[in-house]
């Protein structure tokens, strides 16, 4: 009794002594891909009323850290970002010991996941060490300050009330007006955004950046737009010494005409009925049941790592979620991604199922290298396994460029699928002009069309305006 006593009594004390808590001390990756961010953010606060430090960090040979800062401050915080970096398939379980001045003892974290594919090129978050320049998806633990000013291109004067909009991850974030300086300030995460700009007078302008606790003042450039043609100045001084012209008189002549009623030709009523309305005619946004086909699509996405450049996963993600929004219970989406090789990231999904769909959109990451060939098979078995009979069935592919690697037999398949009813699209996000003719080529072969798309206007209607076309009824 008097042992259980003490074991309580030191229990109490080395408890009431902590002054820094975590945030969390487990954590499930979950299943890990070969593109797939694998580090967590451990968020450590200094809760007591003297400093405190991070004395040192024990782990496995399979973790990497890094850590915001040492010292704790009172009242502040410390990120330590582990990454782990499994060197086989499957169930990896891991103890990390940090080690905080407040205690005696360590404080573990456990980090347990599955790894189903091991990278096989060194351009992996996988292999390489962590860092604070890229964002944790889905958590929002690395808050900072950013800035951001827009200016005229050619003057640089800073352009006061401008619209600003930030978007991370394929979704708008924030939209701000600048302010007499050209400024807005606003709370940001790390990670890969993307800004859109307007300013009256001027061509709207778009850049995407990394964001992170160094680079927080972005500058966007606008330039004049020379469509618009200025009012001249006039002199009023001028004006007060000139005499108005008097007007000349205008003889009015009235024809009086005898009133004739024309009879309106009588129109069978079931006939205009049946006359379709031109896809023209209806408004953009119509994706009524009545005009437009179920739609049975399967999205094959380029997740190379040429998509990481600037900003062009960006794009491509904000396209899919607009489309997602417009898509009706009676379709079926589906996604395959590929990059090293390819992977089924989505299974056909009714469209009233947005929030799935967003969720494995908003995980892409792009890494490796690209084979568009295993990509487009995998596509079209997809499609034809969720195929429908009273509807558009359509492959579209997203990508930058041509389709360079296991790609020698995939007009084959094109050929082949397209003679069952499932055609295809590609959708090229800001590719070069030599890679545009290349997938015109291939488009105009799978029975379907060619899609650019270079800005976020085209990202927000292109790919919405295809799955209309794709499935008119008319």
């Amino acid at each position: 009794m008097r042992f259980i006593l003490i074991s309580l009594l030191l229990f109490i004390t080395f408890f009431s002594n902590a002054q820094v808590s975590f945030e969390k001390t487990k954590y499930d990756f979950g299943d890990l891909e070969a593109y797939s961010e694998r580090y967590v953010d451990i968020v450590i606060k200094n809760i007591g009323n003297k400093q405190e430090w991070i004395l040192s960090v024990k782990k496995p040979m399979e973790v990497v850290y890094i850590t915001s800062k040492q010292i704790l401050e009172k009242d502040s915080s410390v990120i330590v970002r582990l990454q782990v970096n499994p060197k086989e398939k499957g169930r990896f379980n891991y103890t990390v010991n940090i080690f905080t001045s407040d205690r005696g003892e360590a404080t573990p974290i456990k980090l347990t996941g599955n790894l189903r594919e091991v990278p096989q090129d060194n351009m992996s978050a996988f292999t390489s060490c962590p860092n604070f320049s890229e964002r944790e998806g889905g958590r929002n633990p690395n808050n900072f300050d950013l800035t951001v000013v827009t200016i005229d291109k050619e003057t640089r004067i800073e352009l006061g009330h401008s619209a600003v909009t930030m978007i991370q991850n394929g979704q708008p974030l924030w939209s701000k007006y600048t302010d007499k300086k050209g400024k807005v300030k606003e709370d940001a995460t790390l990670g890969l955004s993307y800004f859109y700009a307007t300013h009256e007078g001027y061509l709207p302008a778009e850049l995407g950046a990394y964001i992170n606790f160094k680079r927080n003042y972005i500058v966007v450039e606008l330039e004049k737009d020379l469509s618009v043609v200025p009012e001249p100045v006039v002199d009023t001084n001028i004006i007060a010494t000139i005499e108005p012209e008097p007007e000349p008189e205008v003889e009015i002549v009235i024809e009086i005409e005898d009133h004739i009623e024309e009879l309106e030709p009588e129109i069978d009523s079931s006939f205009i009925a049946d006359v379709p309305i031109s896809f023209t005619d209806l408004d953009k946004d119509n994706f009524d049941d009545s005009y437009f086909k179920p739609v049975n699509v399967v999205f094959v996405l380029d997740v190379s790592s040429s998509m990481k450049q600037v900003d062009k996963i960006e794009l491509m993600k904000y396209a899919l979620f607009q489309l997602t929004d417009m898509l009706r219970p009676q379709d079926k989406i589906g996604i395959v991604t590929y990059a090293n090789d390819a992977r089924v990231l989505l299974k056909p999904t009714k469209g009233n199922l947005k929030e799935d769909i967003k969720k494995e959109v908003g995980a892409l990451k792009a890494f490796g290298y690209t084979s568009g060939g295993s990509g487009i098979k995998l596509g079209y078995k997809e499609a034809k396994r969720s195929m429908i009979t009273d509807g558009t069935n359509h492959v579209i592919v997203i990508t930058d460029g041509a389709f360079n690697r296991n790609s020698d037999d995939y007009k084959r398949y094109v050929k082949k699928y397209k003679k069952k009813g499932i055609n295809m699209s590609v959708v090229g996000i800001k590719n070069k002009d030599v890679d545009e003719d290349k997938m015109r080529a291939v488009a105009e072969l799978g029975g379907g069309h060619f899609v650019g798309i270079q800005k976020l206007a085209d990202a927000q209607n292109n790919l919405k305006q295809e799955i209309r076309r794709l499935t008119y009824r008319y």
